[in-house]
C-alpha cells in the first residue's frame, strides 16, 4: 500500500513514484500504464491519476497513443526530447 505524505498533493507523489519505477526498471517501455489499474493501486480517483499522467506526458516520461495506451519512455527518449530532438 502506498503511503501518502499529507504535505504534498497526491497526484504529485504518484508522479514521483511512477518516475522512480521507470528509472529502476520496474516499469519498462512495454509496461502498459492503465488508468484503471493505477487508480486501484494508488487508491485515488480517476481525475487524480489523469493529472499525474498528464504531468508525466508533459515531462516526457510517458507516451500515450489513442486506442493503444500509455507506456513509459526510455532514458534515451527522454534525453532526446529534453534536447529538442525527435
Amino acid at each position: 500500500m502506498f503511503i501518502y505524505d499529507p504535505r504534498f498533493p497526491r497526484w504529485l507523489q504518484i508522479v514521483d513514484e511512477i518516475k522512480q519505477r521507470i528509472e529502476t526498471g520496474e516499469y519498462t517501455p512495454d509496461t502498459k500504464l492503465s488508468e484503471v489499474s493505477l487508480e486501484a493501486e494508488f487508491d485515488v480517483s480517476r481525475p487524480t491519476i489523469r493529472k499525474a499522467m498528464e504531468r508525466l506526458r508533459d515531462e516526457g516520461w510517458v507516451v500515450t497513443s489513442q486506442g493503444v495506451g500509455s507506456f513509459p519512455t526510455t532514458a534515451d527518449e527522454r534525453k532526446r526530447r529534453a534536447s529538442g530532438e525527435r
